[in-house]
């Protein structure tokens, strides 16, 4: 046999012998793809090539999927025995003069404003600011609800005070603090959305903001000199916001956390209202309608418009008989299922089993059931 045909022979057995001995696919691929890898990959995984080759050959390609939500845990003893629903409708009641004589749709007498907040602390209810509720900061004892009381256009019905220093009679102030003093646990607190007049204090502004806010009431935006933000441009609605928060930053030292709209009507875009920067920026926005707001953990939820509900007997003006505040409050009472009802630890949010769809996904972490 020729020298060559002999050495042809012996590498056709060497490659024969080592293709046996050293496994891979005949491309020889495979083996890089392992080293690369570190290993091998279970039946039907894709190989890191295998996506791009399916996009270019115009095959779909699987999208990350999204992570799972966070796991709702179980409710505390306690929590479940006060049946809390931090799920429910919280009121958040709007009021305007508080004055002997009414002449105005909106006015409520000191009797009429008293009685009320005596309904409210008798059925559990505990005040909490505007901004606490934006914000879900809602610390409430356990078996209690909050409710948010808000007061539009800074008049001296609801603020003054007299030579000594303290809340005139009959002031929304001071009956707040009277009804304080007389009911435990009812936390003598509200909002007041400010207009320029400030309360008519008459150069005393500064020093009566600063009180109001040392004794634990929030002060809010309600624009400089009222006017309707719907029927005004962008400029015009910044101009009326943004002037009255730079008054209040002037005399307090302090920005506004929440904005409450001239006879409820928004601009054409909520995001002039919102913030503007190095000026104002909300947490919540209020409007001036006609049922209690959403829980702040609910999806249905929208800080920039939670509705307030006007103070009211059942009249048939308006609506009341239906939508002002006896009329809401005596539907709460009479469907205690629909309320807010603390579990009195701000830091979980506990509701009955059957209302967890509700509970906002970002929320879900801290979400206890029952």
């Amino acid at each position: 046999m020729p020298l060559l045909h002999k050495i042809a022979g012996v590498v056709v057995v060497l490659a024969v012998v080592l293709g046996l001995w050293l496994p891979g696919d005949p491309g020889g691929g495979r083996s890089a793809d392992v080293a690369r890898t570190g290993g091998n990959r279970a039946a039907g995984e894709e190989a890191p090539g295998d996506r791009t080759a399916a996009v270019a050959a115009g095959k779909p390609s699987a999208k990350p999927s999204a992570p799972p939500p966070a796991t709702v845990g179980p409710a505390a003893p306690a929590a479940a025995a006060a049946k809390a629903n931090e799920l429910g409708q919280i009121p958040v009641i709007m009021y305007h003069r508080i004055v002997d004589r009414p002449d105005l749709p909106l006015d409520r007498t000191p009797k009429e404003f008293r009685e009320e907040l005596v309904r409210l602390a008798g059925e559990g209810y505990v005040p909490i600011t505007a901004g606490e509720f934006a914000s879900g900061h809602i610390n409430v004892p356990a078996g209690r609800s909050p409710v948010v009381l808000t007061f539009d256009d800074s008049t001296p019905s609801h603020f003054a005070l007299d030579p000594a220093g303290r809340p005139k009679p009959n002031t929304a102030v001071a009956i707040i603090q009277e009804v304080a003093r007389q009911h435990p646990g009812f936390r003598a607190t509200a909002t007041f959305y400010l207009n320029k007049d400030l309360f008519q204090l008459a150069g005393q502004e500064a020093a009566g903001l600063r009180w109001l806010m040392r004794n634990g009431f929030e002060l809010g935006n309600h624009t400089l000199t009222h006017k309707d933000l719907s029927t005004l441009p962008k400029e015009g609605v910044q101009k009326e916001i943004g002037d009255m928060e730079s008054k209040i930053v002037q005399l307090t030292g302090a920005r506004t956390a929440t904005l409450a709209y001239p006879f409820g009507s928004a601009p054409d875009k909520k995001g002039w209202a919102e913030k503007k920067d190095g000026v104002y920026g909300f947490k919540g926005v209020f409007l001036a309608g006609w049922r209690p707001a959403p829980s702040p953990f609910d999806t249905d939820f929208d800080r920039l418009a939670i509705p307030r509900v006007r103070s009211e007997g059942k009249v048939k003006e308006n609506d009341c008989e239906q939508f002002c505040s006896t009329a809401w409050l005596d539907r709460l009472k009479a469907e205690p299922a629909t309320r807010y009802v603390s579990d009195g630890d701000p830091g979980t949010i506990t509701f009955p089993r059957a209302e967890e769809d509700r509970l906002a996904r970002e929320l879900r972490g801290r979400g206890r059931v029952y």
